[in-house]
């Protein structure tokens, strides 16, 4: 299928260039943060490396064979390269200490301002104005992304700068930005050629399940659900209550 405007390729491949690129320079800041080894610090930056620039190539493969092109008689697929590397991301960072450091030393400030990138979302505006998405899924997404986007560098600049009320400013931003995306990936399905498609059927959302429109989905969204995901991470160990907070107050003069 041909893309409705000639430069929707290259926006989508400049769009993921542009996260990949600002995740490995916040990964190399992380890593600076952390105080690592000179062994660890290697180690971290080459596997965040291939592990990033890995998955943007597992993601392209099926995109560009068509794979989770969608279709009123076939079963979409598209969840199948939304969810599992959420689900991967997760599982590693439960299982590796050494990625729970480097998250742990990453700064708000990084983890927020990283998802200006979210701008770019205004491309479902431009397509809902050329008529080539439907404006059920094109507006709230484009609409949202805009907004969390514009907000990213604002609300990192609040905690970095210890505004009052910015842990509870960062908290709000995340949940704004999982909400948005729960909308986008929902009437994105919902809105696409499938056996389930329940709107836009005069219009369906054929560019979504698409190359390169698909690479959206499946790669910089999950990417953006685990950057709120590991902000909200941090924000959690942030508040939890050290140790010696549970000791009568005559204990810790005591010891003092």
């Amino acid at each position: 299928m041909q893309s409705p405007i000639p430069f929707l390729t290259v926006y989508v491949a400049v769009a993921s260039a542009a996260a990949v690129v600002t995740l490995l320079w916040g990964l190399r800041a992380a890593v600076i943060r952390a105080e690592l080894t000179a062994r660890e610090r290697r180690r971290s930056l080459w596997a965040g490396a291939t592990l990033l620039v890995g998955w943007f190539f597992t993601a392209l493969l099926p995109a560009r064979l068509e794979l989770y092109q969608g279709g009123h008689t076939r079963i979409p697929t598209i969840e199948f390269g939304l969810l599992l590397p959420i689900i991967a991301g997760v599982i590693f960072y439960r299982s590796s200490s050494l990625l729970r450091r480097i998250t742990a030393a990453a700064s708000q400030g990084l983890l927020v301002g990283i998802q200006f990138y979210r701008v770019l979302g205004v491309i479902f505006l431009v397509l809902l104005v050329t008529g080539s998405m439907p404006r059920v899924f094109a507006l709230p997404a484009g609409a949202g992304d805009l907004a969390v986007g514009f907000l990213a560098p604002v609300v990192a600049l609040a905690f970095t700068r210890g505004w009052r009320g910015a842990p509870g400013l960062v908290r709000a931003w995340n949940l704004l930005g999982l909400a948005d995306l729960v909308v986008a990936v929902t009437t994105g399905f919902l809105s696409s050629p499938s056996p389930l498609q329940s709107f836009a059927m005069d219009h369906p959302n054929t560019l979504i399940t698409t190359f390169p429109v698909v690479m959206i989905p499946v790669f910089l969204v999950p990417l953006a659900v685990l950057l709120h995901l590991a902000s909200l991470a941090n924000l959690a160990r942030n508040d939890a209550p050290s140790p010696t907070s549970f000791l009568p107050r005559h204990h810790l003069e005591q010891t003092s």
